[in-house]
């Protein structure tokens, strides 16, 4: 029977060997330490980066979120602007809103005789027309908000398409 195992004086000679010939080998303490620190300060600023955009992320979510949920009101407002039913304080606290959401990010939009883009414009209306080359939003029946350059809602609108000619 073959035994495979090392007597234990080699492993303590071998052990003694391997500790002399690392002892011989000059070891720069500081310059090993000097790159770990590096390495944790590069670690730490990439955190740090990571949370303040996340942070600003969800500040802008939750934001965005608030002034959705105005929207209705927004609404309601430009349509009793529209009839002329926005007069005295609540003319005064209506352009206070409207400055205060402005003022937050909100923009709105609604451009009339523009080519229509599904990314900003929801079609409730389709005809078709020869005055238009291409599919045009030419109605706006209720006004699109962005927050910052994110669509909050599509501007709804009525949309020509141009007419085909039978040739």
């Amino acid at each position: 029977m073959t035994d495979n195992s090392v007597p234990e004086s080699s492993e303590e000679e071998l052990s003694a060997a391997v500790d002399e010939a690392l002892a011989d080998v000059p070891v720069d303490e500081i310059a090993t330490l000097t790159s770990d620190l590096q390495r944790l300060q590069a670690e730490y600023a990439n955190y740090r980066k990571r949370v303040d955009r996340d942070r600003l992320t969800a500040h802008e979510i939750s934001t965005s979120l608030v002034i959705a949920e105005l929207l209705p009101v927004l609404d309601d407002i430009a349509r009793a602007e529209a009839h002329g039913e926005l007069t005295g304080g609540f003319k005064s606290v209506a352009d206070q809103l409207e400055a205060v959401t402005t003022k937050l990010g909100l923009t709105k939009f609604a451009d009339v005789n523009v080519p229509f883009d599904p990314m900003i414009h929801e079609a409730l209306i389709h005809t078709t027309s020869p005055d238009v080359k291409e599919t045009t939003a030419t109605q706006i029946l209720q006004p699109g908000y962005k927050f910052k350059e994110r669509v909050i809602r599509p501007a709804r609108v009525a949309v020509t398409d141009p007419e085909e000619s039978a040739n």
